[in-house]
């Protein structure tokens, strides 16, 4: 983990979570998760997140989803899967406040990340979300850049296989590295 200057961390009210990485298991590049039956769950996300909502932390989940433009699978198909992870987060006393995910192909869209357009969406619903007081954890280079375009605080999840390209940049650029979500959201609440 880098040092860190506690006191700019503090007032942190929201954390914006990538998916596939840092909640489930990444599968190699060029395959996608698109069924419940596919998601492994990391451990330590259901104690992660139940930790954020007992913090009284806003947990939001922006993810990228190319394999809908791909026709690998529908958008049905993912607000299912990401209900099932909602049951299955709500039986370890945990939540996710909502989920927001870019289904278009890269360059056709200003809300597949590192652009803007998830952050933005979530602001409609959450008109007090603030990137200055918000927090990024990802596990890629496109997860670190797109929280430190809105001026928000990054965290990369080293932890994980079938690292995404990029990841010695994101390392670089990210404020925080950490093994596990866990570990990022024990080391963010000790900053509290």
């Amino acid at each position: 983990m880098k040092n860190a200057n506690t006191a700019t961390w503090s007032g942190i009210r929201t954390v914006f979570l990538d998916r596939d990485g840092v909640l489930n298991e990444k599968v190699p590049e060029g395959q996608y998760v698109s069924q419940w039956e596919d998601f492994r769950v990391l451990d330590g996300v259901p104690e992660a997140v139940a930790k954020l909502n007992r913090a009284g932390m806003r947990v939001i989940v922006v993810t990228n989803q190319r394999g809908v433009a791909l026709g690998l699978y529908t958008v049905a198909d993912l607000q299912a899967l990401h209900t099932a992870f909602a049951r299955f987060l709500a039986r370890h006393g945990a939540r996710i406040d909502a989920f927001y995910a870019c289904p278009h192909d890269r360059g056709e869209c200003n809300c597949r990340k590192p652009l803007s357009g998830l952050f933005e969406q979530a602001v409609v619903d959450f008109p007090d979300v603030s990137a200055a007081k918000s927090v990024m954890i990802g596990d890629s280079l496109v997860d670190i850049e797109f929280g430190r375009r809105l001026g928000m605080k990054t965290v990369l999840v080293m932890g994980t296989e079938n690292r995404a390209p990029g990841s010695e940049t994101a390392a670089e650029l990210a404020d925080l590295q950490c093994s596990s979500l866990l570990e990022a959201v024990e080391t963010i609440l000790s900053f509290a």
